[in-house]
């Protein structure tokens, strides 16, 4: 089941599980599936991470275009809060934010279209994120936000003090330095 949130293009799926005395079963991909309903993404590279404390934030994230990402994101253990922010110029909901708790448990994950900033933040430590994504890393064309920009206002569910950052994302700038390469075409 695909489900939208707040902003347009933005999904959150829930694959159908099948349990029985063995355990479980769910199809966590299919291409064909996803494009029946209207996300029709060529993905060519998958990641992981592996967060050891709660409170790790990874993000805000981005790559611009031609090597913009769409990403596919899932937790195969633990729990985290995922947040993607519209940087689209143009969009109706330009620098608004939506957050979703994805947890192995749920299995539930989020779908993030280029033109969006991503990160999350670990509700459980050994929290470990797959995501997979629809250009392969370019060093050249990565940008980030800070994650507790006033400007945005996300809600991260810890105190920004407690947050466990790497340098790199503790040196990212304000919303405000961004020249967002992202230009809104429409709903999606």
């Amino acid at each position: 089941m695909l489900e939208p949130t707040a902003l347009d293009g933005v999904r959150v799926i829930t694959p159908r599980w099948f349990d029985d005395a063995r355990g479980a079963f769910c199809e966590t991909y299919n291409r064909q599936t996803l494009a029946r309903h209207g996300l029709d993404v060529e993905f060519v590279q998958d990641n992981q991470s592996i967060s050891r404390q709660a409170g790790t934030v990874r993000g805000l994230h981005f790559q611009s275009p031609p090597a913009a990402q769409a990403k596919l994101v899932r937790v195969i253990a633990g729990a985290i809060w995922d947040v993607a922010v519209d940087i689209r110029r143009g969009s109706p909901s330009y620098g608004q934010w939506v957050g979703v708790d994805l947890s192995a448990e749920s299995g539930q994950q989020i779908f993030i279209p280029a033109g969006f900033l991503h990160g999350f933040v670990t509700r459980t430590p050994n929290a470990q994120v797959v995501y997979k994504c629809s250009h392969v890393y370019a060093p050249g064309a990565e940008g980030s936000v800070r994650f507790d920009d006033p400007d945005l206002g996300i809600d991260w569910g810890i105190p920004v003090e407690q947050a466990v950052l790497s340098d790199k994302d503790a040196a990212a700038p304000s919303f405000t330095a961004l020249d967002s390469p992202f230009i809104y075409e429409g709903s999606s």
